[in-house]
């Protein structure tokens, strides 16, 4: 089963049943449950079932928000992308793969065609084995159109630079890979990222980034549709620092127990950050929600 539930005010409190009408937890058919909508207008390929959604279709879905009108142009949109099982975890054996799906894959592959920087941390390159993003021909006549090289760079947050910089992510990116770090870097790896052809953005004062400065950093570089893969050390200092405007999140029907990671890590907020949830799909038990900031 392959559905999309929208989410309104007039639905958000009622439970799709498994044909995908909606219905209230007794059982009633709730109206307003209109397949093909999301709380932004229509979604292509809504409701369709026991068919693969297409990559236009989920492109359609899954699209940034519409530059605001006037000089401002285009300002920077940071979400996330991200899977967990149901009791939390996320990862198993430090890799996601073992609790994905071809689903979830298709949807991390939308994301990157859409975005400008994949935005990731050093740990998460080297447990996930990260290459270069790829141009995929689905996306192509999009980017172009939108002016976008034809993979996103690949952004990796690192404040000591214990990078493998012989890697294809650094020697043989599509699109030039960069590297977010501080001023106080070691000058040495500094020297061997540039060397390889990583271009050096320095967005912090001391050893780490600052995520506000991070993002308006890529801003200016002309890189506003921000995409972030985690890990989790990284995802949780950008919710700390209030630059996350959405979140993607893939939960997996897994149980896996033990003490993995959860999707954000670092200390705690002061106060919760309030998301909404915008639209829900469903495809074999895993479900996929995107947040956005209230």
């Amino acid at each position: 089963m392959r559905r999309l539930f929208p989410v309104t005010e007039e639905t958000a409190a009622r439970t799709p049943d498994v044909a995908g009408e909606g219905t209230d937890t007794a059982g009633t058919p709730a109206p307003g449950v209109a397949a093909g909508t999301d709380a932004d207008g229509p979604v292509p390929g809504a409701g369709a079932v026991d068919r693969e959604w297409s990559l236009a279709e989920l492109a359609a879905a899954y699209a940034y928000p519409e530059p605001a009108p006037g000089p401002g142009g285009r300002e920077p949109w940071l979400r996330a992308n991200m899977v967990s099982t149901l009791d939390g975890a996320a990862q198993h054996d430090g890799r996601s793969q073992p609790i994905s799906s071809d689903a979830d894959m298709r949807i991390f592959g939308t994301l990157r065609g859409l975005a400008d920087v994949v935005i990731v941390g050093a740990e998460t390159v080297r447990q996930e084995g990260y290459r270069p993003a790829r141009a995929r021909e689905a996306f192509a006549e999009a980017r172009r159109a939108a002016g976008q090289t034809p993979a996103p760079a690949v952004a990796v947050v690192s404040a000591g630079l214990d990078l493998d910089f012989s890697l294809p992510l650094f020697t043989s990116p599509l699109t030039p890979t960069l590297l977010l770090t501080g001023a106080a870097a070691p000058p040495d790896r500094v020297a061997t990222a540039e060397k390889a052809g990583v271009r050096v953005v320095i967005a912090g004062d001391g050893m780490g980034v600052d995520p506000a400065r991070a993002v308006r950093a890529l801003a200016d570089l002309g890189l506003t549709r921000l995409l972030t893969e985690g890990g989790p050390r990284v995802l949780g200092q950008l919710i700390a620092a209030g630059v996350l405007d959405e979140l993607c999140l893939t939960v997996s029907p897994m149980l896996t127990a033990g003490d993995a990671q959860r999707i954000a890590g670092g200390p705690p907020v002061a106060v919760p950050r309030r998301f909404e949830l915008v639209s829900l799909l469903e495809e074999a038990g895993f479900l996929f929600g995107r947040y956005r900031r209230t």
